[in-house]
């Protein structure tokens, strides 16, 4: 299955902070950073982003543009540094909590990590709890708790039956605890829920595979590699197809 690793807030949601900027010069440099880090210009992101907290210092909304910068950049420490700063100025800005909770992962505080995750979840101003608990799911799924990410990825569907990712870890879970029966149950449902969903389709076909069931197998993943010809699940679905007895 095609799957997401930790995944952050992103920087979607920063665009508001401009009207926030305490100058003009400082929004500018915001913007300029939110275009860098959108195209994988990291350093590039993390200068502009300097140059904005150097206008506004507390701007929680910068801290956090400058902390995800570092993320691509592979400097978690930097990056963990960053987002707690942001959280000084602003303790209610629990997006940030949520990319925390992954900066701490990715540099190997995995305890710490899944703290935050846990609490940015029981937040009731959190608007995208079910992220929160996908990221537990994948955190505890790494560490090879089938059971533990199980129950995580359950709580995010519960919370978004249409977040194809923890739709996906979901399956990953069940089909790693030797429920292929029910993976394929769950799949099923998922598809139905998310009917354009590629890479869901792509899982249904690859349960449907491992199940035996050739005939239904092919048919998604013919589905798949027609819709998504040069993507990575077109790509995948065309390996199965391969491999599949006719």
């Amino acid at each position: 299955m095609l799957r997401s690793r930790l995944l952050l807030t992103g920087a979607l949601g920063l665009a508001a902070a401009g009207a926030r900027a305490q100058t003009a010069d400082a929004e500018l440099r915001f913007n300029q950073g939110l275009l860098h880090l959108k195209e994988g210009r990291a350093e590039m992101a993390v200068e502009e982003f300097k140059k904005a907290i150097n206008l506004d210092k507390k701007n929680p909304y910068f801290l956090k543009g400058l902390g995800l910068a570092y993320v691509q950049q592979r400097k978690y420490s930097d990056a963990v540094e960053a987002f707690k700063r942001a959280l000084e100025f602003n303790p209610y800005y629990v997006d940030v909590r949520n990319d925390l909770g992954a900066a701490l992962i990715l540099m190997g505080r995995r305890d710490e990590g899944k703290k935050e995750f846990q609490q940015v979840f029981g937040e009731p101003t959190n608007p995208t709890p079910e992220l929160a608990a996908r990221n537990l799911g994948q955190a505890y799924f790494e560490e090879q708790n089938y059971a533990e990410a199980l129950k995580w990825f359950q709580a995010s569907v519960k919370r978004n039956s249409k977040y194809a990712d923890a739709q996906l870890g979901l399956a990953e879970s069940l089909i790693a605890l030797r429920r292929l029966d029910e993976a394929v149950v769950q799949l099923e449902a998922a598809s139905n829920n998310i009917p354009d969903d590629v890479s869901i389709l792509l899982a249904l076909g690859d349960a449907y595979f491992r199940s035996g069931r050739f005939t239904e197998a092919r048919a998604k993943l013919e589905q798949v590699a027609k819709t998504d010809p040069t993507g990575p699940s077109g790509r995948r679905a065309a390996e199965l197809l391969q491999n599949l007895p006719r």
